[in-house]
């Protein structure tokens, strides 16, 4: 009887999918449930508190899954080595913008010159999101961090800053892409942002997985930051024990080609 009625509710949730007002959907890997998130990492302060439909989640969780656990340790740029200048690296079209950028956010040129292209990367991103009003400890994996722990739910890292910091250091040409990506898609990834945080404000996407988002990354520095990690995560979640989990991913994870939630079978 227990495999009729849940084989019932697997059909019901194909055809009659619970409907959320912000970014989730809800897959079931045999006997693992997950209620899949799209988090953001910065927030609005509007944005918090979490969602009630989101807090109520918690209650029926065996465990929190996370891309990392920011609520834990240091700064991952405390030892950074020394590159050439960044006028060496960059193109003299890209560093003219690249200088023009400094000013507007008020970052010291100086300060920045000699660090590994993807940590000025990560540099101007924090910034451009801070001039946008967004705030880390107003993002949604990092209230939903805070929440898990006063609730002491297990928290599982799907990767952990270690991992991510390894990731970032072995990109090619110290991650010169990625600092070449934030620089010529910085308006695009304004916008992007701002339609991000209206998924938490307004209304979320439709849940097909069809929403077409424009292109902030190269095609292989997607491939490397994005389809990869999708693929180990689906193989990492095929892996947990059976039940009931709250899997708060990057909103990005959740759209496009290679998409985590088709990967595991939407």
């Amino acid at each position: 009887m227990g495999k009729v009625i849940h084989a019932l509710r697997q059909l019901s949730r194909r055809f009659w999918p619970v409907e959320y007002r912000y970014p989730a959907l809800d897959i079931s890997l045999g006997q693992r449930h997950l209620h899949l998130v799209g988090s953001i990492h910065m927030g609005t302060r509007n944005m918090s508190p979490l969602p009630g439909q989101l807090i109520n989640q918690l209650q029926y969780v065996d465990a929190l899954i996370v891309e990392a656990d920011i609520t834990t340790g240091g700064s991952p740029f405390s030892d950074s080595e020394v590159c050439p200048p960044l006028a060496e690296r960059l193109s003299a079209e890209r560093f003219q913008l690249l200088e023009k950028l400094c000013s507007e956010l008020s970052v010291d040129l100086q300060r920045i010159d000699t660090l590994p292209a993807w940590q000025v990367a990560l540099m101007l991103q924090a910034q451009q999101a801070q001039r946008l009003g967004l705030r880390a400890d107003c993002g949604i994996d990092y209230q939903l961090l805070q929440a898990a722990k006063e609730r002491q739910i297990k928290i599982i890292e799907l990767e952990g800053p270690e991992t991510q910091l390894a990731l970032l250091k072995s990109l090619p040409d110290q991650g010169m892409m990625l600092l070449e990506d934030t620089l010529q898609h910085w308006h695009v990834n304004a916008r992007l942002l701002q339609t991000m945080v209206s998924w938490w404000l307004e209304a979320p996407p439709g849940s097909s997985g069809k929403t077409v988002l424009p292109d902030t990354f190269s095609s292989s520095l997607s491939d490397l930051l994005m389809h990869q990690r999708n693929q180990r995560w689906c193989q990492q979640l095929h892996a947990l024990p059976a039940g009931r989990y709250i899997l708060a991913v990057g909103a990005l994870h959740l759209y496009g080609e290679g998409n985590l939630p088709d990967l595991l079978g939407r």
